[in-house]
């Protein structure tokens, strides 16, 4: 363990740290899903958009069979369960367990550390500058 120079984390014992930087770590790979979802609802809007110049173009062609499946069966319907659309997936993502998660690591991190964020890797700094001024 590194020695006590008052820096928020010094008086945390090691599993602690390691208990923190995991839900920092759960935090950021939430984030990283975030924005998967973000691309899964704007991919999901553009496709959307290209089925709907299909249904006009298939309209146009004489197709009206196909045209009417994608206009009554395929554009008014969510992406889960028939109902839930893109958007509704991303936003309670958002509102509901993303913002639990985050509400989780503040309440660690305010336990903790005193709200300081990245105290393992602010005592892995501290160790290797350490390590290197002793060369």
């Amino acid at each position: 363990m590194v020695p006590d120079d008052g820096r928020p984390g010094d008086d945390l014992t090691d599993l602690e740290v390691e208990a923190l930087h995991e839900v920092e770590l759960g935090v950021e790979w939430l984030r990283r899903a975030h924005g998967k979802l973000v691309a899964f609802h704007h991919n999901t809007g553009h496709a959307m958009e290209h089925l709907a110049e299909a249904e006009r173009l298939l309209r146009e062609s004489g197709h009206a069979d196909l045209a009417n499946e994608i206009r009554d069966d395929h554009l008014p319907r969510g992406v889960v369960d028939e109902d839930r659309w893109s958007y509704d997936v991303l936003s309670s993502f958002e509102r509901e367990f993303m913002a639990d998660v985050s509400g989780l690591a503040d309440r660690a991190r305010t336990d903790l550390a005193d709200g300081e964020h990245h105290v393992a890797e602010r005592r892995q700094e501290r160790e290797w500058k350490r390590d290197a001024e002793r060369e």
